[in-house]
């Protein structure tokens, strides 16, 4: 008999064929060009929505969501692989959790909205992915 964590590992894997790597690709969700992009997309909108002197570029950020997407199908990522993977709540969690504690590493204190401001201003001063997602 399998111990409880194999068995539910064999579950939720047996649930969700879709998001498994083909081929001896990683997962979705293991590609740093991707999960980085959506990392630093979800600090973009994050500091837009916390910060009122800050705006998120909605069309360069959608562009930048679609290249992603782009970027996975020439890994040979297929469409169903990429829609399970932005489906996929844990992973979303996942992302976003990371997202919050860099926001935090960067200096922003929730509740204290001027501190996004002053990450955001840093990000688009220094021209980063994340400051090239924001407008002041």
């Amino acid at each position: 008999m399998a111990s409880f964590p194999t068995t539910v590992a064999m579950l939720i894997l047996g649930a969700m064929p879709s998001i498994l790597p083909a081929q001896g690709r990683p997962a979705l969700g293991q590609v740093e060009s991707i999960t980085e992009g959506l990392i630093d997309t979800a600090i973009a909108y994050e500091i837009g929505e916390r910060c009122d002197g800050i705006d998120g570029k909605k069309l360069q950020g959608l562009a930048f969501l679609l290249s992603l997407r782009a970027e996975a199908r020439r890994l040979g990522y297929s469409a169903r692989e990429i829609d399970a993977f932005i489906d996929d709540d844990a992973e979303k969690d996942r992302l976003e959790a990371i997202a919050r504690q860099r926001l935090r590493d960067m200096g922003a204190v929730e509740g204290e909205w001027e501190t996004y401001c002053d990450v955001g201003r840093t990000e688009i001063a220094k021209a980063s992915r994340i400051g090239r997602l924001l407008q002041d």
